[in-house]
Order: C-alpha cells, then structure tokens, then sequence
C-alpha cells in the first residue's frame, strides 16, 4: 500500500534510540524528508548515516526541556525544509517511585516538563505552518494513565491525552489530525535498563499480564506511528491508541 507519504517533512524528537528511531527509520523507507532530535547528537549522526540519502536529514541536537527550544527548532526545521508536515512526538520518560513513597516536588514538576510541556510547546510553534500548509500530522507518544502505581508520568500522559483531544477540535478543519499511542511494554532502552532488565523477567510479564504473549517490539508500534502521520489517516483524529499487546484492562 502506498501511504503517500514520499516528500513529507516530518520532525521525530527521541529519534537517538528504540521507539523514535525506529518511527525515523520508517518514515524514511516510506519515502520522507527527516528532521531527527534528542540530546545525544553522536546517536542521531549514527541513525543519520543509517537513512536514504533522500530524507535529507537535519540533526537537531536539543534538551525539550528547555522553555527556548521549541522556537529555536521550528525555525531550524522550516529554514531547511520549507515546512514540517508530521511532527512524531516522542521524547519523554517514566519516573516510577518505590513502594511506599510518593516522590519529590523536583521530579514531579521534571516529569510534567518532559511528558507534557515540552511536547505541546513544540506543537503550537508548528501549528502555524501546519496551517498555512493546509496538512499536518500530529502523533504523540505517551503512556498509560491508568495509575497502578504512584508514577510522576502518569500525570502527564492523562494531561497530553486531554490536550491533544481538545487541539484536534481546534486544527481539524486545518488538515491536521492529533492523535496519541500509549505503549504497552516495548522493547527499549528504559524497558530493558530499567524495569525488565533480564530476559526471565521479560517472560514473567509477557506470561502474566500481555495476552498477546510477548513483549512487544519497537516496529509494533512504529507501523501505527506511521499509518497514522499518512494523508490516507485524514479521518482519525483525537484518538488514545494503546499499542500494547492487550495488557490494558479497560475497554476504554
């Protein structure tokens, strides 16, 4: 199938490993122009050489968690480009607490920052051009808000969750769709150093909680990242999309 997504410039922040550089490394098959970001510039040259040398890619080495980013990117990404039709959304964190504890004010308001603010700062700077092109592709990667646990990030992902819905009344008429992916457990840098780190644990989850029976891979979520950054999406918009395997409980 043709996703008809071949000159596309498309901007995927958290491209420097798992999740994000797979959605790069998609993208980029599918025939787009790439502006890739994270704050290990060494990563994203590795990931830079590793793409066609169609996509033209721009590295942006850059902390979203810097009020004066966004600006800084938006006019790095139109100034080489011309526009920015797909924006990935990706960078962010879980800050998961021990039992018992409910955490500090300091990784509270960093989680918020990471998880939310920084995405929908780098957002509304592209909006604009969004419009102006009359198309846009807006996909947000989050994370579950279902609290089974104390975890700074889950507040943030229910925060972008209600953001990007109410964004998507305002843009849909623009040509834009919002919509956000909540991963289950996928293999990556955070899943594998921080919470499963050994592949008998991998099991145990997989066997208790993931009916699929697996712990999903970064490609399992990429191919909807990128179905749905597609012209041939135009009409799913405002959606909470869970990638995980039919871990989640909740029938919605």
């Amino acid at each position: 199938m043709d996703l008809q997504l071949a000159g596309k410039v498309a901007l995927v922040t958290g491209a420097s490993a798992g999740i994000g550089r797979t959605i790069a490394r998609m993208l980029a098959a599918e025939g787009c122009r790439l502006a890739i970001l994270a704050r290990r510039r060494p990563l994203l040259e590795t990931l830079a050489a590793e793409l066609p040398a169609g996509a033209g890619t721009l590295v942006l080495a850059e902390d979203l968690t810097d009020p004066g980013s966004a600006p800084r990117i938006r006019d790095a990404v139109l100034g080489h480009f011309g526009r920015c039709d797909i924006l990935i959304n990706n960078a962010g964190g879980s800050r998961g607490q021990p039992p018992g504890e409910l955490g500090a004010e300091a990784v509270w308001q960093e989680a918020m920052e990471l998880n939310f603010h920084a995405a929908r700062r780098l957002t509304h700077a592209l909006v604009p051009a969004m419009r102006a092109g009359r198309f846009g592709r807006i996909v947000n990667v989050t994370g579950p808000d279902e609290p089974f646990s104390i975890n700074p990030a889950n507040a943030p992902n229910g925060a972008t969750h209600i953001w990007a819905k109410a964004l998507s009344r305002e843009v849909g008429r623009d040509g834009i769709t919002v919509n956000s992916i909540p991963p289950g457990r996928i293999r990556s840098e955070q899943i594998d150093a921080r919470v499963m780190p050994d592949e008998a644990s991998r099991r145990a989850w997989a066997e208790k909680e993931v009916p699929a029976g697996y712990i999903g891979q970064p490609e399992d979520l990429a191919v909807l990242a990128v179905w749905l950054a597609s012209p041939l999406a135009r009409y799913i918009t405002g959606q909470v999309i869970h990638v995980d395997g039919g871990t989640r409980r909740s029938s919605n």
